[in-house]
Formats: structure tokens, sequence, C-alpha cells
């Protein structure tokens, strides 16, 4: 089983800032890359989730609210769970594409890819027609 994942932007939907209306992560990431990656897998039927420096893997049915939280900002404990998180809800996926910008790939990212136990099942990927 494959899974496609890219990691959150820092553009969202404003409209939904303090509304604590909680939504789904194609409506919440406004970014041209996380829409781009979103509306590509939708296409190709792929499996796919967002990696959120708030809540973790973030699949396509879950709902969260609006949130602002920047990659430099997670703490050491912050970070442990979300590596957990990843591992726990990733771990029964064979195959993780992890699709990233190189010249923009925040350190914390590449540090999770490194320290996750499922990282031999990880490949990144800089190209939106890798999703087959």
């Amino acid at each position: 089983m494959r899974i496609y994942i890219t990691h959150c932007s820092a553009k969202k939907d404003n409209s939904l800032k303090d509304t604590r209306k909680k939504v789904t992560p194609d409506k919440l990431y406004t970014s041209t890359r996380v829409q781009r990656f979103i509306k590509r897998c939708k296409k190709k039927k792929a499996r796919w989730a967002i990696f959120s420096d708030k809540y973790g893997v973030w699949f396509p049915y879950e709902r969260h609210e609006w949130y602002d939280k920047h990659p430099s900002t997670v703490s050491e404990e912050e970070f442990k769970r979300l590596v957990e998180d990843f591992e726990e809800k990733l771990n029964d996926y064979d195959e993780i594409y992890f699709y990233y910008n190189p010249g923009r790939f925040h350190p914390i990212y590449k540090r999770l890819l490194k320290e996750v136990k499922v990282k031999g099942k990880i490949t990144l990927f800089s190209h939106i027609d890798e999703i087959k």
C-alpha cells in the first residue's frame, strides 16, 4: 500500500482564522505547492496526507481548526510526538512518498525523516508528475 505525503505550508485560508471551524486539509492550505499536490493525488486517486507542524499526519478525511505553527517553533517534546504520530499513522504503508521542494525543505522535516522507524519505506520526490 502506497501513500503520498507533503509538509504543510504557512499559506492558509485566513477566513477560517479565529472561527474554530474544523476543515479538511484541502480547504485549509492555500499554497500553490500544497494545492497542486492535492489536486494531482485526487486526479490519480492516490492516497495522500499532509504533514502538519501542529497536527502531525493529517489525512484528507480529518478535520482540524486553523492554526499558526512555524516548524522553527516545534519544541523537542512536540517533535517526539510528531515522530510517534508519523510512525503510528504510516506504519501500515509499504511505500511512503514524501513530496518536497529541495530549496525550501525545513531542517525539522529532514530530521523527522531520518529519525522515524519507517524511514526505510520513505522515498523523497520533488516533481509532481511522479504521483502515479
